[in-house]
């Protein structure tokens, strides 16, 4: 296939610089029929190719009919508005994965997909769309999705059915087909990134689970928080769409690099300059391409590895002199060069350029044997109690060198150990200055989130406190149950205040009865109403409610009180789902065994030769 496509673009280059349109007469006559002169063409560029005269005929045929048909989809959709796309289908399609659809251009979104499940024989809920690399939006038209006639739109299949159900389970755990549907797993996987990526930054990770950013050293990193969300989809994305990757389920893999590059999109230039992330991203992407054998993304992938190596540039430097800098070596980032000189020259054979294919598969070949690890220097390493990952990243960033390896692990480990301490007595610090805050009267999430804006100052967070009442609605889930002694409300009916609200504000303070005064006193007795989380509302009647309220009341908060339980589970087991995918070392992503670019490396390598041979 890959050697078809080859063929194709070195016939249409050659065809654009001779001058020869194909859909015109002699080669063209005015039924559209192939003319005598497609056959002596054929001979002719046959030889100078050094190719097979039917293969050349056959492809320039194909050619030629797709000219005529391209020409006369091109009138009508003149006249008439009436425009073609090219449907590719994914792998996971037991059918011609190349199709045409005629179509209004001012349809939306889902009225195309529906055509197209229609075209496919599938349903609608099986299938996503994507154009140049991005998901189409279902709300949109296609012409505010600037897709127009002509357009190549990738069909991606998330489902199975039963019958390949059964036969991947031959083949793979029967857990990983039975009972989840890939729709509903990108939907469980995007859910739980979404609590991730809102849980403040307050939050302690000893007890709640969260996502931290962290630099190449594996330092925290701060995230302007209009970026947050969108950078924690992104790289949460990302992740699952590299653990699919490591499976082999391009398909689904794909469809989670495509939404994860978009909500990279949505983060500053300055950010994405500054981690690789990015770049990384459109080499998984291209790498999927080639992978499922999108021959006809070309146009995206060579838009993405221009971006990606842009990207490395800024983030390493153009010399790799920063990623020296601050790792002392570029040896196991070189795999992510080896990979992106091979999609070159993938990209460049299939566009016909041999030459400059050939050059980018002997850089990646060349890197390829620079990078292969010994077997031998990985079992020496896991028998001092390494780990297979850490030696083979560590035998890469010291060129094979077992020694300097273990120190480098060494030293790797203890960087990290140093790092870990150094956030857990930030943390350690945090949480005292939250319990100081917690003793005057305030809930520890109001503490919290004071803390957090006056960074780490525990005075200028008192202050927060003071300045911004509301934060007082943010009450520990305990406050509710906490009890007021009779004698306290008292003392504030004494002043003069009102006794629900003395008991509401003596509820919110913990019994605290210095704030609770303040606080009344700072209001004339009347607090705000955004003061009060839910469950600390009380009725402003004071009347007593009949049994038969009193009965609903209870039934209405057990309810409540077990959605709320059910609520707090599910979103407990997605985040759980998510932080299973996420790696615990930070260069995971680095840790390539090389086996699959081996084999393309010598599959196109011998494409080349052959070509080569043949030209001569």
């Amino acid at each position: 296939m890959a050697q078809e496509e080859h063929l194709q673009s070195k016939l249409i280059n050659i065809l654009r610089i001779e001058g020869v349109h194909l859909w015109s007469p002699p080669y063209t006559s005015n039924n559209n029929e192939a003319g005598p002169a497609v056959k002596e063409l054929a001979e002719r560029l046959a030889s100078k190719l050094g190719h097979d005269f039917i293969e050349v005929e056959k492809k320039l045929e194909e050619i030629r009919v797709n000219s005529v048909q391209r020409g006369e989809a091109k009138r009508i959709y003149k006249s008439t508005g009436v425009g073609v796309l090219i449907v590719i289908l994914s792998s996971g399609f037991k059918q011609d994965r190349k199709k045409t659809l005629s179509t209004e251009m001012n349809i939306t979104g889902k009225q195309l997909i529906s055509k197209i499940a229609e075209l496919c024989n599938t349903k609608e809920s099986c299938i996503k769309l994507t154009v140049n690399g991005r998901l189409v939006n279902l709300e949109k038209t296609l012409d505010e999705q600037n897709i127009k006639h002509n357009a190549k739109v990738y069909v991606i299949k998330l489902m199975l059915s039963e019958e390949e159900a059964k036969k991947e389970a031959e083949k793979t755990c029967r857990e990983q087909v039975e009972g989840k549907k890939n729709v509903q797993k990108k939907d469980r996987i995007k859910k739980g990134l979404e609590i991730l990526s809102l849980r403040e930054e307050y939050v302690d990770p000893d007890i709640i689970p969260c996502l931290e950013i962290a630099d190449q050293t594996g330092k925290p990193i701060k995230i302007p928080p209009d970026q947050k969300k969108a950078l924690v989809l992104a790289m949460g994305l990302h992740e699952k769409g590299r653990s699919l990757l490591k499976r082999k389920q391009y398909d689904m893999a794909l469809l989670l690099l495509v939404e994860a590059d978009e909500h990279f999109c949505k983060c500053g230039e300055d950010l994405l300059n500054t981690v690789d992330n990015y770049a990384v991203l459109q080499l998984d992407i291209v790498w999927c391409y080639v992978q499922q054998e999108q021959l006809s993304a070309l146009e995206d992938a060579e838009k993405k590895l221009k971006r990606c190596k842009e990207c490395f540039e800024k983030c390493y430097g153009t010399g790799q002199e920063r990623l020296f800098n601050i790792k002392g070596s570029s040896g196991s980032e070189k795999v992510l060069f080896l990979r992106l000189h091979l999609l070159y020259g993938i990209l460049h054979y299939l566009k016909g350029d041999g030459n400059r294919s050939y050059t980018d598969i002997r850089k990646a070949e060349e890197l390829y044997r620079e990078l292969y690890v010994d077997n031998s220097s990985v079992t020496i390493l896991t028998e001092l109690g390494y780990t297979e990952q850490e030696a083979r990243l560590a035998l890469r960033a010291c060129d094979g060198d077992v020694n300097n390896a273990a120190e480098h692990i060494q030293r790797r480990r203890e960087e990290k150990a140093a790092i870990k301490h150094e956030e857990r007595e930030k943390r350690r610090h945090r949480n005292d200055a939250i319990n100081t805050l917690a003793g005057m009267g305030f809930s520890k999430h109001a503490a919290a989130v004071a803390l957090s804006r006056a960074n780490g100052d525990l005075d200028k967070a008192f202050q927060v406190l003071l300045d911004n009442p509301d934060l007082l609605a943010l009450a520990d889930p305990e406050t509710s149950t906490v009890s007021v002694s009779p004698e306290s409300i008292e003392k504030l009916v004494y002043l003069g205040f009102d006794c629900s609200t003395a008991e509401s504000a003596l509820r919110q303070f913990r019994g605290n009865i210095h704030l609770a005064t303040q606080y009344l006193a700072r209001y004339r007795g009347n607090l705000p109403s955004g003061l009060f989380s839910p469950s600390m509302d009380h009725t402003a009647s004071m009347e007593p409610a009949s049994s038969e309220n009193s009965h609903d009341s209870a039934a209405a908060a057990e309810s409540s009180s077990h959605a709320s339980e059910e609520s707090d589970l599910m979103d407990t087991e997605l985040v759980e789902e998510i932080i299973a995918d996420i790696p615990e070392h930070e260069e995971d992503y680095l840790d390539l065994t090389l086996e699959e670019e081996a084999e393309l490396i010598a599959k196109y390598k011998s494409y080349i030769e052959n070509s080569q041979t043949a030209g001569t």
